[in-house]
């Protein structure tokens, strides 16, 4: 160890002395940059830069770099469908403003015909705008939360508590995903509407049981009247498929009697030529031909000649097929 007196003539220039701190100063802080300054950004996010507080860039998802205390880089997830919960909360969201922190007050809605729903919902957006989002409104999700309220609540008074709970759902799910969606491009929220979904709608538990004879009523009729088209849409085909046919039947019939009439004529008018032509031999042809019709049909047939006169004309008493029996 140097004596006092020896250490006070050391060669130590102050010059330097700054200039060596100065020095570990700027290693360390480059040291620090090149630790803390880099960054990844997932494949699902974009990065938006900012400097000194203000809107720089855009930053593409992989490794990227800012500088401390100069640069800050708000990861926004573009590609991620989220959701609002309206009515409920899903435990374990990822993103802090899913859930409904009022779910009893935010589901209870007046209808149109002044009747009281349950009219739990869910609002799916996807972020299409980085900048607008951050910059445009201050936490987007809860101005879009009152936004879906508002719309929600207006399109349910307009209809009547059976078109709620029963046939109305796509139309009030449309009419609200249309509405949103515009209110969200005029509040230039940066976010799109993908889907409005209605969930669980129902009636208060006080009016449960009387809503559900009710609707098992409107059920047995549907059923009932179902049942009627369907013995209708049997019934009504077969009669007037059997109508059509006797239709046809009496037209083709009709055309049958009609040719064969004039068929007739024709034959009888030629035939009348033929007679007036030669009447004798006409006369013996047609008797011919009418004998030659009806004997083929007679079971017995006695055929005796007008010429012979020793022949005895008796009447057979004994059928024909009997045998006789002596007495």
């Amino acid at each position: 160890m140097p004596r006092p007196d020896v250490a006070e003539h050391l060669p130590i220039k102050p010059l330097r002395l700054i200039l060596g701190v100065i020095a570990c100063i700027g290693i360390a802080a480059m040291l620090f940059t090149l630790v803390f300054g880099f960054m990844t950004i997932p494949a699902n996010s974009v990065g938006v830069r900012t400097r000194f507080g203000a809107y720089h860039d855009l930053v593409n998802p992989g490794l990227t770099y800012a500088i401390p205390y100069v640069d800050e880089i708000h990861i926004v997830p573009t590609q991620r469908l989220q959701k609002l919960e309206f009515g409920f909360s899903t435990p374990g969201a990822m993103n802090m403003y899913q859930g409904d922190p009022q779910p009893e007050e935010t589901e209870t809605m007046i209808t149109g015909d002044l009747n009281t729903a349950l009219v739990p919902w869910v609002v799916q957006y996807r972020i299409t705008d980085p900048k607008m989002y951050l910059f445009g409104a201050r936490e987007p999700e809860k101005p879009l939360r009152d936004l879906s309220e508002s719309v929600m609540r207006e399109v349910i008074g307009d209809r009547t508590v059976d078109e709620v709970l029963t046939i109305g759902r796509h139309d009030i799910e449309t009419s609200t995903l249309k509405r949103l969606a515009d209110l969200c491009s005029q509040y230039d929220l940066g976010i799109q509407i993908q889907q409005v979904q209605l969930t669980s709608v129902r009636p208060p538990p006080a009016v449960q049981a009387a809503f559900n004879d009710v609707n098992q009523a409107q059920q047995e009729k549907q059923t009932a009247i179902n049942q009627a088209w369907s013995v209708y849409n049997d019934a009504v085909p077969n009669a007037r498929g059997q109508a059509k046919e006797r239709e046809k039947q009496a037209e083709a019939y009709a055309f049958r009697r009609v040719n064969e009439a004039k068929g007739e004529a024709q034959k009888f008018s030629l035939l009348l030529a033929e007679y007036r032509k030669a009447p004798e031999v006409t006369r013996r042809r047609l008797y011919l031909e009418a004998m030659q019709a009806i004997l083929p049909r007679l079971q017995k047939k006695i055929i005796i000649d007008d010429s012979l006169k020793n022949i005895l004309q008796t009447l057979p008493l004994q059928m024909p097929g009997e045998s006789r029996s002596s007495p």
